[in-house]
């Protein structure tokens, strides 16, 4: 069934014209009318078409096959050297590969922090550059390695996926951040590290999230949530995190998929996980990023944002985990993190017309992480909403944030 097919029959069973679809989903008729007629929708409008509807958003994806690729695509010579370490030829008796790149287990741990360090400054460059070397070390060890020197290499490896499916994730490679990512929580799982594996599937979850699979995003999380559940009083940081990572996923799948109840139950065991820490957790090599109560009270925030919900956007700034004076004293969020709660601040300002206040977030995201902000579509969207919304000229700043971002003006 197609988009079109999937939302006409929905309303049809209310009973209701595009218009009243319309005012339910508080979407223009024009709206309605071109996603009926075959045009395309952002996942975001077929949120709110699902909210009217009572549905989820998932049962209104379309189901047909994808359009033609007119154009080859693909990322020509950036990524070569990464594809070719991570997915080599493989042929009918053995890997095709490249000579071995021999290294001992903890220069190649040290690497993988080094480059962890560099993708949280927002050096995507230099670990784009790293990671074919990381990998390739990383494989060879598993091989020359026997007994138990094998499975600390194996848990290496399993690192060095791990972090090859993060930065993949984050450029939107998805096909090959899956592939990383699901070797990593194999290798995890062979070497019975629970922990790691878990850390894995959080960021399958995060992947899942951003093609827009919820279903299966909110089934691995909470499966998963529920086989690693710590007990609290005696659980480590590093196991709290995890779970309330997981929760995390959850929450963020479901509230996408519009079913609230089950996002909130999630909230409540996140905040339950990051109010036993106390503050925002700081470790790497443990869990997939910083969480805590910060980070928390982003994602609350961020379901605010989902909804449209501007005003609640900005009452939740002051008096809460996200105030100046709170993350003075609980600590930051990873940059990433912060930097999309920021964007969050900075749509809630464009909904209610405050264009300079959203310019100051956006650019307050750019000093921080430049090349983090030109990969994410919610910036771009914000900023042609200030394009396509100011009446008075441009400023400067504006000016050169469209540039940044790829936006016409």
């Amino acid at each position: 069934m197609s988009l079109q097919e999937n939302v006409r029959n929905h309303r049809r069973r209310e009973g209701w014209t595009q218009e009243r679809l319309a005012e339910e989903a508080d979407l223009s008729v024009g709206t309605v009318r071109k996603v009926e007629q075959g045009g395309t929708a952002s996942v975001e409008t077929i949120h709110a078409l699902a909210r009217a509807l009572g549905t989820t958003t998932s049962s209104l994806f379309a189901s047909e096959a994808p359009a033609p690729v007119h154009e080859a695509e693909g990322d020509g010579p950036k990524l070569t050297e990464l594809r070719r370490a991570l997915m080599p030829p493989i042929g009918l008796t053995a890997v095709v590969t490249e000579p071995t790149d021999v290294r001992d287990l903890h220069s190649i741990q040290s690497e993988i922090g080094d480059s962890h360090a560099l993708y949280h400054a927002d050096r995507y460059d230099s670990v784009a550059k790293r990671l074919p070397g990381i990998l390739r070390a990383s494989e060879t060890a598993v091989a020359l390695s026997e007994g138990e020197a094998r499975q600390r290499a194996v848990v290496t490896r399993a690192s060095a996926f791990l972090l090859a499916g993060k930065y993949l994730t984050q450029i939107r490679r998805y096909d090959m951040a899956y592939h990383a990512l699901s070797r990593a929580i194999m290798d995890a799982r062979e070497a019975g590290e629970t922990q790691l594996a878990a850390t894995g599937v959080v960021g399958m979850g995060w992947l899942l999230l951003r093609q827009d699979r919820f279903d299966e995003a909110e089934q691995l999380a909470a499966t998963t949530a529920e086989e690693v559940e710590p007990r609290l009083s005696s659980a480590t940081p590093g196991q709290l995190a995890v779970w309330g990572e997981l929760n995390l996923r959850v929450a963020s799948a479901a509230r996408r998929n519009n079913r609230p109840d089950v996002a909130k139950a999630a909230r409540r065991m996140a905040a339950t996980a990051a109010s036993a820490l106390d503050r925002e957790h700081v470790d790497f090599t443990q869990h997939w990023t910083t969480f805590g109560p910060v980070t928390a009270e982003t994602k609350v925030i961020e379901d605010l944002a989902l909804i449209g919900d501007a005003r609640g956007v900005l009452n939740r700034l002051t008096d809460s985990p996200v105030s100046p004076k709170a993350v003075k004293k609980l600590g930051r969020p990873s940059a990433n993190n912060w930097a999309r709660h920021r964007l969050d601040v900075a749509k809630a300002h464009v909904l209610l017309g405050s264009h300079q206040d959203a310019m100051d977030e956006l650019i307050g995201v750019k000093e921080e992480s430049p090349e983090w902000l030109r990969h994410q579509a919610m910036a771009r969207h914000v900023m042609r909403d200030i394009l396509g919304t100011r009446k008075r000229t441009l400023t400067q700043d504006m000016r050169e944030m469209a540039v940044h971002l790829g936006v016409a003006g």
